[in-house]
């Protein structure tokens, strides 16, 4: 895949953005961890005045996570919930907007449980269905939100289709690209207009930052992005700016152990007699494999599957495992395991997640880089404490 100056995104991970230190030739980025620049004179700087308007490493962040998502432009946000927030104060109170019906629960409580008390409104469609998204607009509706694959039941929409209808009644359209990464998945190629990540998850990897980020080529949405979140004050510090430009440096490298893991898994899960039903796009049993196969180059580290049980057996499978560790989030390089109805999910009321087809059986796996023969028999484990109780 080539970027920016003919580099491949492997290079590009490393290099995007990245120059030594003119000062001292180090060749790893310094942290500028100040809040305020001493200028020369009265409005005379060097490019910067106050950190929450610019910083130099979240600057050298930003430069490397646009190379990475092929965009002109990238914001670096304080979390992924700070960059969806700073999006939607784009638009008016009175906005309609289209999201997918299964999505990340705190994006859910963002829409349902602010923005709504703000004047906005939203309708939750299976975008995996494009062919129905025309008859859900409105005249005030301007933006689709789009998750693919969505959280947590992995569902598959085109991209690409999406966009073309959006576009075709003056909406934008938003990808949330998380839970693929720019490695496995490049939204604006396909027709989107923007694209926010938690860069919490993957792009960070080591599970020790909060971060947020979005990406465009308009150079119109960015300027006025940029205003809102000086204005809003949603920045990234610098030690996470820092932190994240290390972890991306072995993005590629923990992606494809991520996908090649989370196969085997999938198919071993897809054999097992307490297992119901196994959600993973690179599956052929998953229904949009074809299309996961197209607009994506893997298939990601994260797995759902159903087990044969009720919430109690489920909740006790989870507190079963050791390597697996029981806890909300993903993407960093050690192995989670969650229970959406009970945990990342359960803002939402009962019957949304179960018109939204969130069993209470359903397990989400976020697996890791650890060897995945250890993984399977601690999934093992976990089968037997099931069956022993």
């Amino acid at each position: 895949m080539e970027g920016k100056n003919g580099l491949r995104f492997e290079s590009l991970a490393i290099h995007g953005g990245q120059r030594p230190d003119p000062a001292s030739g180090a060749i790893i980025p310094p942290i500028h961890q100040t809040s305020t620049f001493v200028q020369d004179g009265v409005g005379e700087h060097k490019g910067y005045d106050y950190s929450r308007a610019g910083n130099p490493t979240r600057t050298a962040l930003e430069a490397n996570l646009a190379a990475l998502e092929g965009a002109r432009f990238a914001l670096s946000f304080g979390s992924g919930c700070a960059a969806t927030t700073t999006l939607l104060h784009l638009f008016e109170t009175g906005t309609h907007i289209i999201a997918s019906d299964d999505l990340y629960g705190g994006t859910w409580r963002l829409f349902t449980q602010v923005f709504e008390q703000l004047g906005f409104e939203f309708s939750f469609v299976d975008l995996s269905t494009p062919e129905d998204l025309d008859s859900f607009f409105k005249p005030t509706t301007k933006m689709v939100w789009l998750e693919t694959p969505t959280n947590p039941l992995l569902k598959i929409s085109s991209i690409r289709e999406v966009a073309s209808r959006a576009h075709r009644h003056n909406a934008l359209l938003v990808v949330d690209n998380t839970f693929m990464s720019p490695y496995f998945q490049r939204p604006l190629t396909l027709g989107a207009d923007i694209v926010v990540h938690s860069v919490t998850k993957y792009l960070n990897g080591h599970s020790d930052v909060v971060g947020g980020a979005i990406m465009t080529s308009d150079e119109g949405i960015r300027e006025r992005l940029a205003f809102l979140q000086k204005s809003m004050g949603a920045v990234s510090g610098p030690m996470d700016a820092w932190l994240t430009l290390r972890g991306i440096k072995t993005l590629p490298v923990r992606m494809e152990r991520h996908g090649a893991n989370a196969m085997r898994i999938a198919r071993w899960l897809e054999g097992h007699e307490r297992v119901a039903r196994v959600l993973y796009p690179g599956l052929a049993s998953h229904p949009q494999h074809a299309l996961a196969r197209e607009q994506m180059l893997g298939y990601g580290g994260m797995i759902s599957f159903v087990l044969q049980t009720d919430l109690d057996g489920a909740r006790r499978f989870v507190e079963s495992t050791r390597l697996f560790q029981l806890a909300e989030s993903l993407g960093g390089v050690e192995s989670l395991i969650e229970l959406p109805a009970a945990m990342t999910h359960a803002s939402m009321p009962p019957e949304t997640r179960a018109a939204a087809g969130l069993d209470d059986g359903l397990v989400r796996l976020s697996v890791g880089i650890e060897h995945v023969d250890d993984l399977i028999a601690d999934l093992e484990g976990a089968f037997d404490a099931l069956d022993a109780a």
